[in-house]
């Protein structure tokens, strides 16, 4: 069964995409942001980025669910911005398949300015492009184009 993680900065459509997928594929579905402590909501609310010792209780938190669902499959959204936490993921789950929706910070910013009620202001798009580190040509997965239909993007992933 499928194990999909969809990544990207934030305002990419990871939740909207990861549940097109998850109801596509007939699978659980899980948001990330449900994993983030109180401490990391409060810190990224007021427009501190987080650093690797706050990513690692979440990855992972996040690695636990996807380990959970190995034999049902499942999809999940996470950032999984650097190499490192999607080792951290694949430490737990080293079946799983990135979906990497992938765009210009100018559409970026202008989905996480539209957005109400979300914790991650639109002052840390710059750091989460700063941060980004595509994956690598030994890594399980797929880039697509984040301002595709998210039916094309979720068609594009399962080709």
């Amino acid at each position: 069964m499928a194990l999909v993680v969809v990544m990207g900065v934030t305002g990419s459509g990871k939740s909207t995409v990861g549940m097109a997928l998850a109801e596509r594929l007939r699978v659980p579905y899980a948001d990330a942001d449900d994993f983030h402590s109180l401490e990391n909501v409060a810190k990224m609310r007021a427009g501190t980025p987080l650093d690797d010792t706050d990513r690692l209780p979440w990855l992972r938190a996040i690695g636990d669910w996807l380990r959970a669902h190995r034999q049902m499959g499942g999809v999940v959204t996470c950032s999984a911005l650097k190499r490192v936490y999607r080792d951290t993921l694949r430490d737990r789950a080293p079946d799983v398949t990135f979906l990497h929706l992938d765009g210009d910070e100018e559409t970026v910013r202008q989905r996480v300015a539209s957005r109400e009620g979300h914790f991650m202001p639109e002052s840390l798009v710059r750091s989460q492009f700063d941060a980004l580190e595509p994956l690598g040509d030994d890594e399980r997965g797929v880039v697509v184009d984040l301002a595709l239909p998210v039916d094309d993007i979720v068609a594009r992933f399962l080709e």
